[in-house]
């Protein structure tokens, strides 16, 4: 697995991805946009506000991150992927620049909030969706890294 910078280039295979992994592993989603939609979300408005990564193998987008302060907008993993390592990276790429993270899930999507809840983030808050455009409920999580410990007498 490499982990690099993704670029313009890249969101073609970003957006396709995410697409596939919403309808694969978050089948209980409604369909919102179309493939050009999340290409356009994806090349135009993520990409410009974030840091954004991949992670690949055999040259082949297997995951991404996109994070910006404190908050990861983006984690997704290619479904046949998942538990290989790939997505705990690309997280660990977040922490590694951020001293606090705070992302949303969806609250049925036990995958993930056990993937999440097993590497320290904690559930913030609980909503009944009404503020998401899935109108899904969900859950904020965050994570804060441990503060160094003192080493005065």
């Amino acid at each position: 697995m490499t982990l690099r910078e993704a670029g313009r280039g890249d969101m073609p295979a970003i957006a396709s991805l995410y697409r596939h992994t919403m309808r694969t592993s978050l089948s209980f989603l409604p369909e919102l946009h179309s493939p050009a939609e999340d290409l356009a979300f994806f090349r135009d408005k993520l990409l410009p506000q974030n840091a954004f990564w991949a992670a690949e193998e055999a040259g082949t987008i297997r995951g991404f991150i996109a994070f910006h302060d404190v908050f990861i907008e983006h984690l997704h993993v290619h479904p046949d992927d998942q538990g290989k390592g790939f997505g705990h990276a690309l997280l660990e790429k977040a922490k590694s620049a951020n001293p606090e993270l705070h992302l949303w899930t969806f609250q049925q999507n036990a995958r993930a909030r056990a993937f999440y809840e097993a590497r320290g983030f904690s559930p913030l808050r609980f909503t009944d969706g009404a503020g998401n455009e899935e109108r899904m409920p969900d859950v904020l999580y965050g994570w804060k890294r441990d503060a160094a410990p003192n080493t005065n007498p």
